[in-house]
């Protein structure tokens, strides 16, 4: 199905700092490459519970601008190997998973990561990819990270 807004067709990754989202957005920007379509990196981002009253000392705005900092670190070091690719950038304040759902509701293709940050580490797939792979209205691959 391809996007009206890009014949080329669309993909949304999802990123958040970890080595498999730091994979798959590699992954995402070699087949955009390959296919001339056009990539949506996602960072997600949420205050913390555990943050309680501190959260009055730590306004969302820091939270904002570290994962719009993650995200751009991201995909300068990416873009680095792939020139020439288009990436929208969106640093999102909602749940990874509702994020990326909501980005890739029209999409060509979702990517994830296998496991980002968060979860107990001996998991084969991330909470965020598992509620993704279940839910997403298009093709979802998961890139697993270099073990």
């Amino acid at each position: 199905m391809a996007s009206e807004e890009n014949d080329q067709g669309r993909i949304v990754v999802g990123v958040d700092g970890s080595p498999s989202s730091q994979r798959a957005l590699d992954w995402a920007l070699g087949q955009a490459k390959t296919t001339g379509a056009k990539v949506e990196a996602v960072q997600a981002w949420q205050i913390p519970a555990a943050y309680g009253a501190a959260v009055i000392m730590l306004p969302g705005e820091e939270f904002e601008n570290a994962a719009r900092e993650s995200l751009n670190n991201a995909i300068e070091q990416a873009l680095s190997a792939h020139p020439g690719v288009e990436v929208e950038r969106y640093a999102l304040e909602a749940h990874p998973a509702k994020a990326l759902l909501d980005r890739a509701e029209d999409a060509d293709l979702l990517v994830l990561g296998s496991r980002g940050h968060g979860g107990f580490v001996g998991a084969l797939i991330g909470s965020v990819s598992q509620h993704c792979i279940n839910h997403a209205k298009c093709p979802v691959v998961v890139v697993r990270a270099d073990t």
